[in-house]
């Protein structure tokens, strides 16, 4: 468990955080700038703060009271950065093996073979970084950052520099880290469905404060989280398995809770089970099924809860899983919309992606 209470100043910026998380994956959720990547820093050791506190399973890193900042290297945290930072001279095998030689044999945790084969980076052991695609740098890095044998794992925002493509390939490695290591993880993004795909924990920051935390609908329940999350772009994540594919017309229909989408062509097996993400402005609502339409996407529901930010409105919809849809104060009102109300999500097929697989 991490625990900490702390206040850092930098220059005009200060960062207060008053954060607690059980679960053994969460997210870290906000805008560019807010303070993510400094308490990640406070919490690796990189950044030193005036007051306050953080433990780690009890174990105090940082007490400023008690006089007690364990230096990086004995905080046993690891911190994966945006960039990779892989040393350039130095090929994928022996910036894997870095950190992993300085360690104790007592304190290995993860052994060299176990880590290659789960990131898949055999074949590139011995290539140089400059030779690696972004994906594979931060496959690299993340691997570098296991074998030093972390208690913690902090992710910094560690896909921002990728193209939707590469993302896809990247984020099953962070849910096999998750499942095959059990080693805690603290996931820092301004992507939402990026977080969701890990965990449905999250904290929420802004301007240097945690503004919240727990399980997300729970969390964007309060009314000044809601109109943040809204800003950055709210997004439904869904798990659903590969029924069929109809190439010829460039489809692929999956289920999930009895319940069929159309969505683009995928070249995942029937079968398969994979996570794809929704915005929840390209959900539309109907009080009866609309015929004569484009749209495929038809799911029967209920409405949950309605709640107004400024001129949307947005709606809680259970088709089987929540779904969340930003519609307008005059939609509402000219559907006469109540919470309770049974109605239909609307959805294009192409308005889905897809984030990976499960």
């Amino acid at each position: 468990m991490l625990a900490l209470d702390l206040e850092l100043n930098q220059g005009s910026f200060t960062l207060q955080g008053r954060l607690t998380l059980e679960q053994p994956v969460s997210g870290l959720f906000g805008p560019s700038g807010c303070g993510k990547s400094t308490l990640l820093r406070a919490i690796a050791g990189l950044a030193r703060p005036q007051h306050g506190h953080i433990n780690l399973d009890g174990i105090p890193l940082f007490d400023a009271r008690r006089r007690v900042d364990l230096p990086p290297h004995r905080r046993r945290v690891g911190l994966v950065f945006q960039d990779s930072q892989l040393f350039p001279h130095f090929s994928v095998e022996h910036n894997l093996l870095y950190g992993f030689k300085l360690l104790p044999p007592a304190q290995r945790r993860f052994s060299p073979k176990q880590i290659i084969e789960l990131l898949d980076i055999g074949h590139l052991l011995h290539r140089r970084p400059r030779h690696l695609s972004g994906g594979e740098r931060q496959r690299v890095a993340l691997g570098r950052t296991l074998l030093a044998s972390p208690r913690l794992l902090l992710l910094d925002e560690p896909l921002a520099a990728l193209d939707e493509g590469r993302k896809q390939q990247i984020l099953p490695f962070l849910r096999r880290v998750r499942d095959d290591l059990r080693l805690p993880m603290l996931y820092v993004s301004h992507a939402i469905n990026e977080i969701l795909y890990l965990t449905p924990h999250l904290a929420i920051m802004e301007q240097g404060r945690i503004l919240g935390q727990g399980p997300f609908l729970e969390v964007i329940r309060q009314d000044r989280i809601l109109g943040l999350a809204r800003s950055l772009g709210l997004e439904n994540v869904l798990q659903v398995t590969v029924d069929r594919h109809e190439p010829d017309i460039g489809c692929t229909t999956v289920r999930y809770d009895h319940h069929e989408l159309h969505l683009p062509l995928s070249a995942l097996p029937p079968g398969a089970e994979t996570w794809i993400a929704l915005r929840a402005a390209d959900v539309a609502l109907a009080r009866y099924p609309v015929a004569g339409t484009t749209i495929q996407n038809q799911v029967p529901g209920r409405v949950l809860g309605l709640r107004q930010i400024a001129d949307r409105v947005l709606a809680e919809v259970d088709v089987g899983v929540p779904i969340l849809a930003e519609i307008t104060v005059k939609a509402v009102r000219d559907l006469g919309l109540t919470q309770g109300d049974p109605v239909y999500c609307l959805f294009k097929a192409r308005a889905w992606h897809y984030l990976g697989a499960a």
